[in-house]
């Protein structure tokens, strides 16, 4: 697992893969001293170490697949942290029923089932919930702009699944749609161009690049 750090954001954020399916774990500031760790996938040993004994005031689950919580309750057992996911995802989280290869996640809890346009405050920090359909039912993106941010820098949001570096989630697994993956995306084309988009797998990419060849593409 390589960590790295991502600077010009507006909270201190660290990133790295776990998982057979390389996924992308983030470890955001919450402006107040403690992390919020998105998407905890696998390897609880290797992200506990990365968390370094600092406080973690919250785990944000972008979807309930396999690969991006299999070391969710480990994680959340030994932080104490609240989990945060949308009620459409919870079924999928504390009773897993599709993993890979043979291999399912262990069942955890949701602390806190969201809505759509639900803001979520941790520590110095202000986050919207925006409800993404279309790669799962209960998909989401939680996005952090520069007045609710501990310090200058650019938008983040966390799009799990939804959008990708070059394109988008995909439809075709069970719960997926497309036709509410394309509403998903004409929600994401209204954000600031200048918006990082932190996928759940590979590089991460901006709003103003992915809305051209990306957004409008799949739209």
């Amino acid at each position: 697992m390589n960590k790295h750090v991502i600077d010009g954001l507006c909270t201190p954020l660290e990133a790295m893969e776990a998982g057979i399916l390389a996924t992308n774990v983030y470890f955001a500031g919450d402006g107040a001293g403690g992390l919020i760790v998105v998407d905890p996938a696998d390897d609880a040993e290797g992200l506990l170490e990365q968390i370094d004994g600092r406080p973690v005031s919250a785990i944000f689950v972008t979807h309930g697949h396999y690969d991006h919580i299999c070391a969710l309750d480990e994680v959340r057992s030994a932080t104490q942290a609240p989990v945060y996911a949308m009620a459409e995802e919870v079924d999928s989280i504390e009773e897993p029923r599709i993993g890979y290869n043979g291999r399912i996640a262990p069942p955890s809890t949701v602390d806190h089932a969201l809505r759509d346009g639900d803001v979520i405050e941790v520590g110095n920090t202000a986050w919207q919930v925006i409800h993404t359909p279309g790669h799962t039912p209960g998909g989401c993106c939680y996005l952090l702009t520069e007045d609710h941010a501990p310090q200058q820098g650019k938008p983040v949001m966390f799009a799990g699944d939804t959008l990708f570096c070059g394109t988008i989630g995909r439809t075709d697994l069970e719960g997926g749609n497309m036709a509410d993956m394309r509403a998903s995306l004409g929600k994401l084309a209204r954000l600031d161009d200048d918006t990082i988009v932190l996928p759940g797998h590979g590089a991460l990419t901006s709003i103003g690049i992915e809305k051209p060849r990306t957004i409008e593409a799949f739209r």
